[in-house]
Parts: C-alpha cells; structure tokens; sequence
C-alpha cells in the first residue's frame, strides 16, 4: 500500500545535471512513486544564480539559501550536486545533522574528504550515497558495495574519464594532434572551458581513491593516488603504440597487493594491446574492469558522463534511499575495516616502453642493455633504427618495480651515446 504522505526533496544545484534530476523526478513522479512505494515532493532548490532561466524548474522552489534549506528539518534526502569541497562539505554534514539522508555526485569532496560524510552519516543514523560520483550512469559502485562484498577484490581497472578518452581516440583513429582532438572535444561539449582536471588526471585519480577504498575497504585519499595527466602525449607515441599491435588510453589502476598487505592507486596514460577490451572503448564512453576472487573479471561500460546519463545514477540513489526511509532502515555505510598502507608509485611492478634518440654507431645498444642490467630491469624486446649518424632505440622492458625503471631512465640520460629520452609510457592490460 502506498503511503500518500510524500517524501520531500532538496536540491543543491540545478545545473546540467540538476536541471535533469528535476526534469526526471517530475515527467516520472507516478512511476517513481510507484517504486518508492511513497510520492516524491521537490521541496526547494538552492542556487547560486536565481535570476537565470531554468526550463522547466518552478521558480517558487528556487533559493540561494542552501542553509536554511537543508536545516528546515521536515527534508527527508538532500541531492547535493554543485560540486567542490565548500560549501558542499559544510551543507551535507548539515543535512545529515538535520536528520536528512545524502545522494551527491562529487568525487572531489568524497576522494577529499570522505571520512568526514561518512562519520556523519554514520552518527546520526542516515544514508550516504553517490554512485553518480565515478562513473556516470554506469552502475559501479552499488556492485561494488554489495553485490561482491562477499567476494576478494584484487583489482580495479578503466576508463573513468571520457574527455580524455575521446582526445585519445581522435589522436589515435583520426591522426589528430594532442591541441586539434582538445578542441573537437571542447567544440562538442565533452571538454570544459578549463579543461585541467580532466585532461591533468584530477578528475580520474578522484574516482580512482574512491574506487580504491571501497574495493579494498579502506581509506584511500586522493592525496594516496598517483597522477600523471594526457598533456605530454605525442602522436609518435600513438604510432609507437599501434607498431606493436597497442593503443594509449588513460587508465585508472586499483591494485591489492599480492600479500594483502598494502594497495596501490594510480591513474597515467598506458599502452593496452588491441585485444583487450579496453582498446575498443571509444570517444566519450567509459568502461571499468574488476577483477575479484570468485566472481573472475566483470567488465561495466558505458556513458560516464553527461546531465542525463548522470542525473539516472542519482535518481537510482534517491530511490533506494527513500526505500530505506520508509523501511526505517539504512544501506551500506563506509567499509574500511582493512586499515590497508597505500604503497608509492615506486613499488608498483609495471612494464615500460621508452625512445631513446642515441648516436648510430658500435656499442651504443651494448651500453643501453648493460644501464638496464645494473638497474635490475630485463628487457624484452629491441628495435632500432639509425641513418647518418642518428639513431632511434625503442626498448619494451618486462616488468619490474617502477623506481627501478625511473632509475634506468635517469641513468640512460646520463650516457653520452643518449642524445635524448623522446618517450616513456607505461604498458598494461597483459
């Protein structure tokens, strides 16, 4: 039986997505309430801009007072979706504190400072979710939460940024360089204005400590996340990547270690091998691999980002949320039971693929082999190239710890025969 008291709903942020959660919960409110099992009431709207127009949005809901909002006592789920650290911070502990429960989309207040909402939600009593934080529509982190909280997972890997997989792409099938495949993306809409936190890697190191922390139940801070950015991708290092048989995506890398004892995350551009799935995910679209004990390797794909596509994962929220309000019950809360070290970049074992330019004379190549001997680093494969007096080295080592291989490199550029180190990218996927 359907309660007809509805359970009312507060709105911090009417941009692209909110605008689109808005939209959903008017155009579906009989089916939503059907779901629920109670009808669903927009309750107020906080905004930082009321003077603009929003189609569709009744402007007697709007208020640029996100306090009073979410201290007014009688809102059963704050929708946080403006994003940053503050005010958001400040707001979502309010709402829980106000006896509200919490869907939010933002990554970089959760990677951040995720200890401090979930505390909050903890202490008083209240659910805290945010699938629509990692990977847009993709449904990620419920299945992570409790599909596989019976199983052991040992590694997360993907795509969980679509900028820079669509700046890739267009590098790699259109032959685009690093500026004109940015512009496409930023005259299509999938760039922003400033486009840094996508195309440095803040945005996916964000969800990459997010991910971490729930796969691995603890705490991973983006602070604990390796980061290197698209910016000094080269279209050479492209053609390098398709003459052995690879593409260069920007991956997201959650690893436990072998032990258990430690867990690693980091988030750099790699040469995958076209036969892995990962090398098909083209333009904008995500897609995320877990790899776990029992269940084997489970592959998610889709829009990761978008107003609709992201508004669907809140609305999914929002409705399991107001399920656990009616049954006077809660979800999962932070599970960080491990207490796990997250390890340096240093000890992580990867592969390299490094161009040297060096002279085009006898020895050189014995040199470079006896660097990477010294360092402890085995070589797998050689070519090299050389005409009037120049010569190019591209070296694949087999894997070995990363501070070893940054060792290698700064010890090949001190060789008189090493004109220069042209690339060093990373090899995974294998």
């Amino acid at each position: 039986m359907m309660r007809t008291r509805p359970l009312k709903v507060a709105l911090l942020g009417c941009g692209v997505v909110g605008t689109e959660v808005a939209r959903i919960m008017t155009t579906h409110a009989d089916d939503l309430a059907a779901r629920i099992g109670a009808p669903l009431e927009l309750a107020g709207i906080a905004v930082r801009r009321p003077g603009k127009v929003r189609d569709g949005i009744d402007q007697d809901l709007v208020t640029t007072d996100a306090t009073a909002l979410v201290k007014r006592g009688d809102i059963d789920v704050v929708v946080e979706v403006i994003g940053g650290i503050e005010p958001a911070r400040t707001l979502i502990t309010t709402a829980f504190e106000h006896g509200a429960s919490v869907v939010s989309a933002n990554k970089a207040l959760l990677a951040e400072d995720g200890t401090t909402l979930y505390d909050a939600a903890e202490r008083n009593g209240r659910d805290l979710y945010f699938e629509a934080a990692v990977a847009g529509a993709i449904p990620l982190i419920r299945p992570l939460r409790e599909s596989l909280a019976g199983d052991h997972v040992s590694r997360v890997l993907g795509i969980v940024n679509g900028t820079t997989n669509f700046i890739l792409d267009r590098m790699d099938t259109a032959g685009s360089g690093y500026s004109e495949a940015l512009d496409e993306a930023t005259a299509l809409g999938y760039a922003e204005a400033d486009p840094t936190a996508d195309v440095e890697g803040f945005d996916a190191a964000a969800k990459a400590a997010i991910l971490a922390g729930i796969a691995f139940h603890t705490r991973v801070r983006l602070d604990d996340v390796h980061r290197e950015g698209i910016t000094e991708v080269t279209s050479a290092d492209l053609a390098s990547a398709q003459r052995m048989g690879c593409t260069v995506k920007l991956l997201a890398i959650c690893e436990r270690a072998a032990d258990g004892r430690s867990v690693t995350a980091r988030v750099h551009p790699a040469m995958i091998p076209l036969s892995h799935p990962l090398a098909s995910v083209r333009e904008a679209y995500n897609a995320v691999f877990v790899e776990a004990e029992a269940a084997g390797r489970l592959m998610f794909y889709g829009p990761g980002a978008g107003g609709a596509p992201t508004a669907s994962a809140v609305l999914g929220d929002l409705v399991a949320v107001c399920r656990n309000r009616l049954a006077g019950g809660k979800g999962p809360g932070e599970s960080a039971y491990t207490r796990l070290p997250v390890s340096p970049m240093g000890d992580v074992v990867t592969r390299y693929h490094i161009s040297l330019d060096v002279a085009d004379k006898p020895g050189v190549l014995a040199q470079v082999a006896t660097v990477f001997a010294e360092h402890g680093v085995s070589i797998d494969t050689v070519r090299q190239k050389g005409k009037d007096g120049e010569a190019s080295l591209v070296v694949v080592t087999h894997r070995a710890p990363d501070a070893a291989l940054s060792g290698t490199v700064e010890a090949l550029r001190g060789l008189d025969t090493v004109r220069g180190v042209a690339s060093i990218m990373r090899v995974e996927g294998e």
